[in-house]
């Protein structure tokens, strides 16, 4: 059994979306998944499977999720090695960014091409610094994620994939939740 990690984009967002996380728990122990767990009401799931296809998983999930509310969720799965490794790789991981809440991850499903990561690298932000890699834009925020101009959603169209974003803290969680 592998453990794996699963983000899910945009549910339980202002009304929106709404997914509770009890009846995620139980969608995905009955397609097979062990020890599933969630942190906090954003999608954040972590569970245990034999199938090694990160992309089997998330077309899964979604079908499911699709199936049991009625709306389609952007779902991206990592295994623990590969979560890690993009945590580890954090280039903004100096302490006063992280007590002040200014470093995020923008998880991207698939590796970017060279040309947009080539076009968005150039660009700056004010109070905002970054770093892309082939599976995560890493932020530092210096005056927090709601007011930087550089959010997911602009990493989504500039480098034409798609991605989900988590704080510092939420990664330190799932990480000790898959542990």
């Amino acid at each position: 059994m592998k453990i794996y990690i699963a983000l899910l984009r945009g549910i339980n967002v202002s009304g929106q979306k709404k997914v509770p996380m009890g009846e995620l728990r139980s969608i995905l122990t009955s397609v097979g998944f062990d020890n599933v767990n969630t942190y906090i009401q954003s999608g954040n799931v972590v569970f245990e499977s034999k199938e090694n296809n990160t992309a089997f998983l998330e077309a899964l999930i979604s079908d499911k999720i699709k199936v049991a509310f009625g709306f389609e969720v952007p779902v991206l799965v990592k295994n623990r090695t590969e979560f890690k490794s993009i945590f580890k790789s954090n280039p903004f991981a100096n302490v006063e960014a992280i007590v002040r809440k200014q470093v995020y991850f923008v998880l991207l499903k698939n590796t970017p091409e060279k040309e947009l990561v080539k076009l968005l690298s150039t660009e700056v932000y004010t109070n905002e610094d970054f770093k892309i890699t082939a599976n995560c834009v890493y932020l530092h925020c210096k005056t927090g994620y709601g007011k930087a101009k550089l959010n997911n959603n602009l990493v989504e169209r500039k480098l034409k994939v798609e991605a989900t974003a988590r704080n510092y803290a939420t990664m330190v969680k799932l990480l000790e939740m898959s542990a």
